[in-house]
């Protein structure tokens, strides 16, 4: 237990409740989540399925419709024969991060992680008791990859390569030269790679590239993708691993071991999801994309603040070491002192020191409200 980590956006999003709770107006630009309802169409179908009796057990791998439609939509998206069997299908994004960890990872392996990033992969590692070995995402970089950098942390130890891309917290995007460099650099070791590509439909410059596309990197590599992010779905907690059929048989047994099934009605939306009208996709991302321009326009009028454009996700990742304050003394006065909740950098490892990382997952007049807090803290303090 004392090697478990935690996802800190939960224990700011419990102080500003405490705030709010005393009377204190909170803007909430800490929690990694759309802002915007379920689509209609998404909620009716879960609604019938209900009606017709989808609230009982399904297959610990998911219901046969909705696997076929996720390998038919993989299959499309990364140019790729995917099959049914190849899908598992899980509450949420987290399990195919510990499922995969805990299928390929042990003492004395080493797995290769982003950092600054999602905090849940390198809890995961410890977890398993492997070897959590860092790469660093330089912000000369546009928070990408380097890939010589790469190069030189794989040794006969390392036994996966976590990839995120559009990536949390600083909205990175590895671009097609950069996944294909990777797969290069892998070349034909036994090493597989776990691609968290969560955030894949919300990009706002360029398109969506994955390392699945490569030729010969499929049967290498466990893509992981999801409901919550782009259809506004975080609470129906559902998300989906591909990967070759043998490891998806051990997932899914995890499966069994630890959850039983995802839940049934969830699934019978997840179908229409995918197989329904996409226009509320678009304009979610249309939107996210407004709100991050005003977003960062604004931190960078704003005294010890320095923001990239970030190309996809719907956070924001300011550099602020001009201010000569640490990031989480930062984040706690802001919260405190300005009501505006955001996250240290160091919540994402200790390569996000000197960063703060504010979610657009609000409305523009609420991050107008930040960005103006903010800046009055900011000629008061610094």
């Amino acid at each position: 237990m004392e090697r478990l980590g935690t996802e800190t956006a939960f224990e700011v999003l419990v102080k500003a409740r405490a705030l709010e709770a005393k009377g204190r107006d909170i803007v909430h630009l800490e929690i990694g989540e759309p802002d915007f309802d379920t689509p209609a169409n998404i909620i009716d179908a879960a609604t019938d399925a209900l009606h017709k009796g989808f609230t009982h057990y399904g297959p610990s791998a998911g219901l046969p419709e909705l696997r076929e439609t996720i390998a038919q939509c993989v299959s499309e998206t990364r140019r790729v024969n995917v099959t049914p069997e190849e899908v598992v299908v899980v509450p949420g994004g987290k399990p195919i991060i510990f499922f995969s960890i805990l299928a390929l990872a042990e003492d004395g392996d080493e797995v290769i992680y982003p950092n600054p990033g999602f905090p849940i992969y390198e809890s995961m590692i410890n977890y398993v008791g492997a070897k959590a070995v860092p790469i660093r995402l330089r912000e000369e970089l546009d928070f990408r990859l380097d890939i010589d950098e790469l190069a030189g942390l794989i040794n006969n130890r390392t036994k996966v390569i976590i990839l995120n891309s559009p990536q949390n917290p600083t909205g990175g995007v590895l671009e097609e030269g950069d996944i294909e460099a990777i797969a290069e650099t892998i070349d034909d070791r036994d090493i597989m790679v776990l691609s968290d590509e969560i955030y894949s439909r919300l990009i706002f410059e360029g398109e969506h590239h994955s390392i699945m596309s490569i030729d010969g990197m499929k049967e290498r590599c466990i893509l992981l993708d999801g409901f919550s992010k782009t259809y506004a779905m975080t609470g129906w907690r559902m998300g989906y691993g591909v990967m070759r059929a043998d490891l998806a048989a051990h997932v899914a047994r995890l499966m069994t071991n630890s959850n039983s099934c995802t839940a049934s009605f969830s699934q019978v939306a997840g179908v229409e999801a995918l197989r329904g009208p996409q226009d509320s996709v678009d304009k979610m991302c249309a939107e996210f994309k407004k709100r991050r321009d005003l977003m960062v326009a604004g931190l960078n009028e704003i005294k010890g603040f320095a923001c990239l454009l970030p190309k996809g996700a719907f956070y924001v990742f300011p550099n602020i070491k001009e201010t000569g304050w640490r990031s989480k003394k930062l984040a706690d006065a802001l919260l405190e002192d300005a009501g505006v909740a955001a996250l240290s950098g160091t919540a994402f490892g200790d390569f996000g020191e000197g960063y703060l990382r504010f979610s657009v997952a609000n409305s523009i007049e609420n991050i107008e409200k930040a960005l103006d807090r903010v800046g009055k803290w900011a000629k008061k303090s610094l």
